[in-house]
């Protein structure tokens, strides 16, 4: 039977068993891209850019509702002269006199209550502003417009950089695969070189020459791999301690692209609800000429009295009334027509970078689809010269293996594949990030 200390040593053993599996993650293309947008700071903007521009929308609707407002004072007179005594006036006997003819010759002592409550309510609801708010309100539509295609803006971008950063970490992934063959094979040689007996000082200087030259190679592969890693594990929220392994690999081919012609961007749409926005900007500004007509309606109470808990036992003082009110403005030093030009020149300018934009963009887009096809139709052609070049590598090694050749002829051939590796990775980079940039712009 196992006791509590076995127990205790197998949970031990299970855990150093299983804490390596927790550092250990496959990553795709498509997760990494998910993580990296959930952690993007510019994501988050976005979304709170959008909130606020929804808040905005709410705050101009509030525009057109009746606003309630209430009021409340208190206020307890003090006898400045004798602040023991209650508030009063004395009047002097010529005013007595014209209260009443009883008074003549008299002094007349009134009496302030010492407690005064007032307390109102009034209401206002805009009945018609020629355009006032319904164009403000316009306005903000269109600015939510601007935020939900300005996130999609982000969004392609944020994808866009994740994938970058994605395909240049397994870039260097083939480069120091590519690498350590490299050097692998300049080793092999020098090997080969001593079990021949015939190690002369040319040959055997010019491999030893060669591998220190492949081991720096390497050694810079795995630097900038590693770096390359950190930047994907920061962006996409992963602890520094976990091994990644980059589970999606180069495609051996290429297919063609389903692109047509560039007909819309979050650019554009962005710059759209722009113009919209500032000529509804510039109608409510304009509307500032004409009256406002509004319905208003107050109430109001006072009660006092000489003590406070005594204010309620009389009846207090009450007023109410509604009515209609109208605004009209007469004159305001030219802020009006300022205002309403402002807005209008900023329309202009709007337009003007849509025209730019459509043009820049429709160049941008097309420019990535030919690249992506350029690239391609050379690809073959890339493959074909690197199986080329890989041939010819193992014909100097058979020869330098038989002694019918030099390290120097050997050195160029591995040479020349190794060049050819690295313009083959380079140029599967460049079509992947061809595609990703014809997604980014017209997707």
């Amino acid at each position: 039977m196992l006791n509590l200390k076995s127990w205790t040593m197998m949970g031990m053993l299970g855990a150093v068993f299983v804490c390596p599996g927790a550092y250990a993650l496959d990553l795709s293309l498509n997760d990494a891209i998910d993580k990296i947008v959930a952690e993007s700071q510019d994501m988050k903007k976005a979304d709170a850019n959008l909130k606020k521009a929804q808040a905005q929308l709410t705050a101009a609707n509030a525009n057109r509702w009746f606003k309630i407002d209430g009021s409340a004072t208190y206020m307890n007179m003090i006898n400045v002269e004798n602040p023991s005594k209650s508030s009063g006036v004395d009047l002097p006997p010529a005013l007595g006199g014209l209260i009443s003819d009883t008074l003549k010759n008299q002094s007349v002592h009134i009496e302030i209550p010492d407690n005064i409550l007032m307390m109102g309510v009034s209401v206002s609801q805009p009945i018609y502003t020629f355009g006032k708010i319904g164009n403000a309100v316009k306005s903000v539509k269109s600015a939510i417009k601007m935020s939900e295609s300005s996130r999609e803006l982000t969004l392609r971008e944020v994808r866009y950089s994740a994938a970058n950063v994605y395909w240049t970490a397994k870039m260097t992934d083939e480069i120091v695969r590519i690498s350590a063959a490299d050097l692998r094979d300049a080793r092999d040689a020098r090997r080969n070189l001593g079990a021949a007996g015939r190690a002369s000082r040319a040959n055997l200087v010019k491999i030893e020459s060669d591998i220190a030259a492949k081991e720096i190679n390497l050694s810079d592969a795995e630097f900038n791999r590693d770096t390359a890693y950190r930047m994907l594990k920061i962006l996409a929220g992963i602890d520094m301690d976990t091994d990644i392994t980059l589970t999606d690999n180069f495609p051996a081919s290429f297919g063609a692209l389903n692109a047509g012609g560039l007909k819309n961007t979050p650019e554009w749409d962005i710059l759209n609800q722009q113009i919209k926005m500032y000529e509804a900007k510039a109608k409510s500004s304009r509307a500032g000429y004409l009256p406002t007509l509004a319905a208003t309606a107050s109430y109001s109470f006072i009660a006092m009295g000489p003590e406070y808990d005594t204010m309620f036992e009389r009846s207090g003082s009450q007023s109410a009334y509604w009515g209609l009110a109208l605004q009209l403005p007469i004159f305001s030093g030219g802020a009006v027509r300022a205002n309403a030009t402002i807005d209008a020149m900023d329309a202009e300018a709007a337009r003007q970078d849509l025209d730019k934009s459509k043009k820049l963009k429709t160049e941008e887009y097309n420019n990535a689809v030919l690249s992506y096809n350029h690239l391609r139709g050379n690809m073959d052609k890339l493959q074909e010269a690197r199986n080329l070049a890989a041939k010819a590598y193992r014909f100097s090694q058979e020869r330098f293996a038989a002694g019918q050749t030099s390290a120097i002829e050997l050195s160029e051939a591995s040479a020349g594949l190794y060049q050819l590796d690295m313009a083959l990775l380079n140029s599967k980079y460049k079509i992947v990030m061809a595609a990703e940039s014809v997604k980014k712009i017209g997707e």
